[in-house]
């Protein structure tokens, strides 16, 4: 077996087996990201501790000699064996590895505390949570599944219903010393919280009441900090359930009244065609749907 510590400088073997095959030192430059200097300077080092010349130089053009030609075919074949392992690693740990996106409300408060179970079922595999208001490039992001809370129509993806929503109002039990609205007309003397684009006009035609949306006062663009703000005394505010229910359990919160308006939106789970050939995207998606219809019970 050959003495590994006799092994010459990789970077000089990347900078050899590059500029032998584009025969141009500059286009071997560009490739590996270094400078035309730097990629004659690992050469001239390798031949020096080789004792061979591996190209001819006749002004700034160069020839690769037949002992070079050889050495770099050689070269080439070890380089691709080691690309090809690591290609096949890379696959491996992405199979154990699986992405998911959802909206920060409903990542920090229906998935979140749901997901322990979903890794206790597959320990092997690592699952990224992000939570992002924009829309995902799978692709380009990595990602291999989304939650999205919208119309339904997301082109070019797989695209699936979750769950559909509706709001009704929550508040703190220490609200107001405790003493909290009996009717829903006794709200209005009280502050009255939403989210952006989230409107309490539906509700209050719901309730029966005609009354003018409100303006004015805290209006949040997350859910989830909609409802905190709520558990904290700020307010009523006009909560979805599937981000209010981990709340209303823990009894930080409270809802009122036995009216609800159906949102407009829904949530789906989304992700490209390809996603779904994955194994852990499969598994993902099983184990989601019995989440749901949990919850839904």
């Amino acid at each position: 077996m050959a003495d590994l510590r006799r092994l010459p400088n990789l970077a000089a073997l990347r900078a050899f087996e590059a500029a032998a095959r584009h025969q141009n030192f500059s286009r071997a430059a560009e490739e590996i990201h270094v400078t035309h200097g730097a990629i004659s300077h690992q050469i001239r080092a390798l031949e020096e501790e080789l004792g061979v010349a591996l190209f001819l130089r006749h002004g700034k053009r160069i020839a690769i000699t037949p002992e070079g030609e050889r050495f770099a075919g050689i070269l080439r074949r070890a380089l691709g064996d080691i690309a090809a392992a690591a290609a096949e690693l890379r696959v491996e740990g992405k199979q154990k590895r699986l992405t998911v996106t959802a909206l920060p409300s409903f990542a920090a408060r229906w998935l979140s505390p749901r997901l322990g179970r979903f890794i206790e079922r597959y320990p092997e595999l690592e699952v990224m949570l992000q939570s992002s208001s924009h829309l995902t490039d799978f692709v380009r992001e990595s990602v291999d599944i989304g939650i999205r809370f919208g119309s339904g129509n997301y082109p070019g993806l797989v695209v699936e219903k979750l769950l559909d929503d509706y709001y009704y109002p929550i508040v703190s039990p220490r609200f107001n010393g405790g003493k909290l609205p009996k009717t829903p007309r006794e709200m209005v003397k009280h502050p009255l919280l939403r989210c952006e684009g989230e409107p309490w006009t539906p509700w209050f035609r719901a309730a029966g009441l005609d009354l003018l949306e409100p303006t004015g006062g805290l209006v949040f663009e997350d859910s989830s900090m909609l409802v905190r703000a709520a558990a904290e005394g700020h307010g009523i505010a006009l909560a979805r359930h599937a981000v209010a229910m981990t709340d209303i359990a823990s009894g930080d919160v409270v809802r009122l009244f036995d009216v609800a308006a159906k949102c407009t939106l829904s949530y789906y789970l989304v992700c490209p065609e390809e996603a779904l050939r994955k194994p852990q995207v499969q598994a993902f998606r099983q184990w989601l749907l019995e989440e749901v219809a949990k919850a839904e019970r």
